[in-house]
């Protein structure tokens, strides 16, 4: 054996062939590579914050003052599931107008074992419009379609109503009172009915329930306008002498606050990074520039589902509709359109336009663009449809549409923060310095105060429970 056949070919041919030129490996110890800036997936348009009016809130807190509103129990019931048993939760109760601020827990307990549960399938009935009320209806699961007559006599769905909602409260109350549209399970429903019978016979042995509903039946001598407002009395058309009537506005006495929240975090940087790695980027503006994209998509995040300003969880229930046929369609947009003037914006999951650009398609409809800032954004009858990934998709691949009037003048939604904070890199966002530890790690605490307001509950409308996975 030579000492040529030592090794495969290719070793063989290396050592017969010579290099001739410096290697790569070897020549980018003396090059300078092309870099890009650090980059994150995390970025997004971040539409709410770019296109919501900020409201600057010096004292930290915003105060909304209204005008004395008699309405009540106009919210949702919430139920607990125990396999197949589902029950209410008794407090929740209150959210019924009968029952808003009735405190006595041991006859909630009551009224909430007294509650029987029901199923209904796909098209069943559950009350006949005009015929005599005395139950309540609390939808646990399903859609009910409202269906009463149309202006030609033929049939109209009124209203559809999704999980959490009720009918039939003001029976409980009023044996004259009749069922005003038919109810019909549009999906299979899961329904929880509280009779006006099992109320009144636990009034009769509770002092505190009777009390309290002979102190409901006053409520409707409020003299009211249609929102529920104390009313402000008026004169027009009138001739002559006539007698002008004298009035007052009256405001609500305990307006909502609303405190600016904050998001924080240290950012930490070593001393020898921060000294030695500085070219051609300097490593602790990199680390803050993306610590505070970071904060920014948090605050997004929690002013649309915080739960206390936040903007699904502070919609009005009065503003919260239900898709008629489960998906984002042409019709479901106009209704929450026409819940409020001047609207300036929707904002949806980029899933949810998808879904409402394939009704449109199967429609021959073509949604217009509007351009912003250089950007064409999808629209519907001319308001901008902006994306937004903060809004929840459920595992059932339900999502929710959100509508919105802006701005302090038009008594819209604003967002709320504080400029001018020491050591402020970006409005409301401050930088501060905290020290060098023993172990030469330079700190920095990072901190953004923010907020968001609905003036009055028509600035903000809700399209909830809309299906984004629907293909056929």
């Amino acid at each position: 054996m030579t000492v040529g056949s030592v090794g495969s070919a290719g070793d063989v041919r290396e050592q017969q062939t010579p290099r001739q030129s410096l290697g790569t490996a070897a020549a980018r110890n003396l090059a300078t590579t092309t870099k890009s800036a650090p980059q994150m997936q995390e970025i997004t348009s971040r539409w709410l914050l770019r296109m919501l009016p900020w409201v600057q809130v010096q004292g930290g807190t915003y105060r909304v003052n209204r005008r004395l509103s008699y309405a009540v129990g106009d919210g949702r019931v919430t139920f607990v599931q125990t396999g197949g048993r589902v029950e209410v939760i008794p407090a929740e109760l209150g959210e019924l107008p009968a029952l808003r601020g009735f405190g006595d827990e041991a006859a909630l307990a009551e009224l909430a074992n007294r509650c029987e549960q029901r199923e209904f399938s796909a098209g069943e009935i559950l009350a006949t419009g005009g015929e005599a009320a005395d139950r309540v209806f609390l939808l646990a699961h399903g859609r009910v379609e409202q269906v009463g007559e149309g202006p030609y006599g033929d049939e109209a769905v009124v209203e559809v109503l999704a999980d959490g909602a009720y009918f039939g409260d003001r029976s409980l109350t009023d044996r004259e009172a009749v069922w005003p549209h038919t109810a019909r399970a549009a999906t299979a429903c899961t329904v929880l009915v509280l009779t006006r019978d099992d109320v009144l016979n636990l009034a009769d042995r509770a002092d505190s329930l009777r009390a309290h509903l002979a102190g409901f039946a006053a409520v409707p001598s409020q003299r009211t306008n249609p929102y529920g407002e104390a009313a402000i009395d008026l004169s027009a058309g009138h001739v002559g002498e006539a007698v002008v009537p004298h009035t007052y506005v009256d405001y609500d006495a305990a307006p909502r606050e609303y405190e600016l929240s904050v998001a924080q975090t240290v950012l930490k940087v070593h001393s020898r990074v921060a000294d030695l790695y500085n070219q051609p980027m300097n490593q602790t503006e990199q680390q803050l520039r993306l610590t505070v994209e970071a904060l920014r998509e948090r605050q997004e995040h929690e002013l649309v589902n915080n739960r206390e300003f936040g903007l699904l969880n502070n919609c009005d229930y009065g503003q919260r509709l239900q898709p008629h046929d489960g998906v984002p369609g042409p019709d479901d947009m106009d209704e929450l359109l026409s819940r409020r003037r001047g609207s300036r914006m929707f904002l949806a999951h980029p899933r949810a336009i998808a879904a409402f650009g394939r009704e449109c398609n199967k429609r021959g409809l073509v949604p217009g663009t509007v351009d912003i800032g250089g950007h064409q954004v999808p629209s519907w009858r001319g308001v901008p449809i902006f994306p937004c990934n903060k809004i929840p998709v459920s595992e059932a691949r339900t999502t929710s549409i959100i509508c919105m009037r802006t701005g302090e003048e038009e008594q819209g939604v604003v967002g709320l923060h504080q400029t001018g904070l020491p050591d402020e890199i970006e409005p409301s966002l401050s930088v501060r310095f905290m020290g060098i530890d023993e172990q030469a790690i330079i700190s920095y605490l990072v901190t953004a105060y923010y907020s968001a307001a609905v003036l009055v509950p028509d600035a903000l409308g809700v399209l909830e429970n809309v299906e984004v996975s629907r293909w056929r």
